[in-house]
């Protein structure tokens, strides 16, 4: 039999399987290139939600990494101002003054003082207690304010306070160790005792 001169087929490789096509090596650089596309494309995406929502909402404030503010700062709001009572004289209302002290004749003092301020007062009389120790004009109705205001400032500013204790009159002012307004000295002559109130007495 012929021999014939041998080849590369007539050498085997020690392994027999199959070896498929290979790939060419890939470029370099082009990892960085799409990690550049997705940080593009999320910047896209968050600039426009940051641009919606300065549009529905132009309140919106960012804060930077050093603690300042951009942005268009939130309008701040302007309180509501308490209306102011204007203190008035009412000689349309009743009157009480109790002395709260043991200022002999002090309700009737201060008393007169207000009735030649314009007030109506119908009952001078003394406290259940001679140790009430703060001045305070007592009104029940809040409509009664504004006079309650009045005649304290006329008794030197004293207290007011709103209490539904005192039932008598539409005012009611209880005399105390700290009053120094108009009818605290007796002055000359006798002084006449207050009588004992009628009222409930004081808080």
């Amino acid at each position: 039999m012929a021999r014939f001169p041998e080849d590369s087929f007539d050498h085997l490789p020690a392994h027999r399987e199959r070896v498929g096509a290979h790939r060419g090596p890939r470029p370099r650089g082009r990892g960085w290139i799409v990690v550049a596309w997705a940080a593009l494309a999320t910047a896209l995406l968050v600039g426009g939600g940051v641009t919606y929502l300065a549009v529905i909402n132009n309140n919106i404030q960012f804060t930077d990494a050093f603690g300042g503010s951009t942005g268009t700062a939130a309008p701040s709001e302007t309180p509501t101002p308490t209306p102011t009572i204007t203190p008035i004289t009412d000689g349309t209302l009743a009157v009480t003054v109790l002395n709260g002290t043991d200022n002999v004749g002090l309700a009737g003092r201060v008393g007169q003082a207000a009735i030649d301020g314009g007030w109506n007062v119908g009952t001078m009389a003394n406290a259940s207690s001679t140790d009430f120790a703060t001045t305070t004009v007592y009104y029940e109705d809040p409509a009664n304010e504004a006079a309650a205001l009045g005649l304290a400032q006329l008794l030197g500013n004293v207290a007011t306070e709103q209490s539904s204790t005192f039932q008598g009159a539409a005012l009611t002012v209880v005399l105390g160790t700290d009053y120094a307004g108009p009818g605290l000295d007796a002055g000359t002559g006798e002084v006449p005792a207050d009588p004992p109130a009628d009222e409930t007495g004081t808080e």
